[in-house]
């Protein structure tokens, strides 16, 4: 079953999103009013290094009012790359500027209401440059070893779909293990 779009508006836009108010056809005939949230690309970085612990940041995020970690990410800017764009990101949020770096997933968040895409990126070695630029990003930065994110994921501690995803992906492709509970 597939929904068809007539038209699309705009109802409000800035820099980072807009919202747009879509005519959508369903199968049976229907019409309804379908809003929906048009989003920049999102780029998302990190180190995994000899020792298997992963670079992750714990954050606070006010919108939900809770506490997890994280892996750095942030918008793709115009006409950047999107490699790049996680690349600077990991340095900015961490003061880690990570090696070459290697596509993990691209996901969508929330494919219901926004068009949103994040691309998450790791690299296998990394240089630590400095203090992070971006330190208001999270209260700490630290190496956490990947045997423990099953559980980390199970206690609610990573509370981003995005980010779970892309710590059990990276388990599992360095570990070898499966991560059902």
């Amino acid at each position: 079953m597939q929904w068809t779009k007539h038209n699309e508006q705009t109802v409000y836009s800035n820099r980072w999103f807009s919202v747009n108010l879509a005519d959508v056809e369903l199968p049976d005939g229907r019409h309804l009013d379908h809003f929906l949230i048009r989003l920049r690309p999102v780029a998302v970085a990190t180190v995994v290094n000899e020792a298997n612990e992963v670079l992750l940041l714990w954050r606070h995020r006010f919108i939900t009012d809770s506490w997890g970690w994280e892996l750095a990410a942030g918008v793709v800017e115009d006409g950047e790359d999107i490699a790049r764009a996680a690349a600077r990101e990991l340095e900015e949020e961490t003061g880690w500027r990570p090696g070459p770096l290697r596509h993990l997933m691209s996901v969508e968040p929330s494919n219901g209401l926004t068009d949103a895409r994040h691309h998450v990126y790791w690299a296998d070695e990394g240089e630590y440059v400095g203090h992070p630029v971006d330190d208001f990003e999270s209260d700490r930065r630290e190496w956490v070893p990947l045997k423990l994110v099953p559980d980390m994921v199970a206690r609610g501690e990573v509370p981003a779909a995005n980010m779970a995803a892309a710590l059990l992906l990276l388990h599992h492709l360095r570990l070898g293990q499966d991560v059902l509970p």
